[in-house]
């Protein structure tokens, strides 16, 4: 016979003290203590499937990777630079160059957060120092300076930093005798810097310079974004541009040209396709095959200096 169980007025068992509670482990607890713990849920990794942004499709993150970041439905996801070193290189392979310390903070802005701490927010975030990454190695056996610029350190702004990185990155290339390829990502100049961010523009164009008096190839990929300051300078010199697909490349965004001129712009304005049919980017290269056609390009401009040497 099964007795109900009994309970006093204050809501508790009788027959047990108060403040104790009884454990419930049911009857395979009680023969296996250890396999309750098994069938325990497990944590899964937040980042394990990433999100398709055309399409709202899951897509397991391996595959993604596998993929080089590009989705099936063929948005080229941003990526930093350690991705973008081991897809451009051959071999995944490359030596790592440093770039040249700065002074922080100049100013010491505020905008509700210190300058400081926003930096130290990004190195946490990102594991870098700044926006930019420069790498040494060879693209389909040419030897090449490669640039990168990393969209996740603060929208990859322009700031002494990465003004500095650029023309580190270009003196590595003279040094070398070899030709610099810059992968340009930038919401801008970085606003905490104030005129001392302006100021990297004519320092990088400066430096662009030398690489044209060594008669070395300058080329510039564009991906998603490259805008503002950056536009307006090292992005737009090369001697050759390329775009990955869909790729967002102006000096102001659409919606403030549209607020600007108070009209609709037309469809995939500032996309990389669409500048390709108005002469602001030579090629929209898919990235499975960037490789092959910088090292294609490279080999190209780098054929009189190699038969003058």
């Amino acid at each position: 016979m099964v007795m109900a169980e009994k309970f006093d007025d204050k809501g508790g068992e009788r027959g047990t003290k108060a403040g104790e509670r009884r454990e419930r482990g049911g009857w395979l607890a009680k023969i296996a203590p250890g396999v309750r713990k098994a069938f325990a849920k497990r944590d899964t990794p937040e980042n394990l499937w990433v999100k398709c942004p055309d399409t709202g499709e899951m897509i397991y993150r391996p595959d993604l990777e596998a993929a080089q970041w590009v989705t099936p439905s063929g948005r080229h996801m941003r990526i930093g630079s350690e991705a973008r070193f081991r897809y451009t290189f051959d071999g995944a392979e490359w030596e790592k160059l440093p770039t040249p310390p700065v002074p922080e903070d100049p100013l010491k802005f505020f905008d509700g957060r210190p300058y400081r701490e926003r930096l130290a927010a990004a190195r946490k975030a990102t594991g870098a120092q700044d926006a930019m990454a420069i790498g040494y190695g060879t693209i389909k056996g040419v030897k090449t300076v490669v640039l990168v610029q990393d969209f996740a350190f603060m929208g990859g702004s322009l700031g002494m930093a990465a003004g500095e990185g650029f023309i580190a990155a270009a003196e590595a290339a003279v040094a070398r005798g070899v030709p610099l390829v810059v992968f340009t990502a930038a919401g801008g100049a970085r606003m905490q810097e104030g005129a001392l961010s302006l100021m990297q523009m004519a320092r990088t164009t400066l430096a662009i310079q030398e690489l044209k008096r060594a008669q070395l190839p300058y080329v510039v990929v564009m991906t998603d974004p490259t805008t503002g300051g950056v536009t307006a300078s090292y992005a737009m010199l090369g001697d050759v541009h390329f775009g990955e697909p869909g790729a967002l490349i102006g000096f102001a965004g659409p919606r403030v040209i549209e607020q600007t001129i108070r009209e609709k712009l037309p469809p995939g304005f500032q996309r990389s396709e669409y500048l390709v049919e108005k002469g602001m980017v030579d090629r929209v290269v898919h990235r499975h095959e960037m490789r092959d056609v910088l090292g294609a390009v490279l080999g190209m401009l780098l054929g009189g200096k190699r038969r003058a040497a």
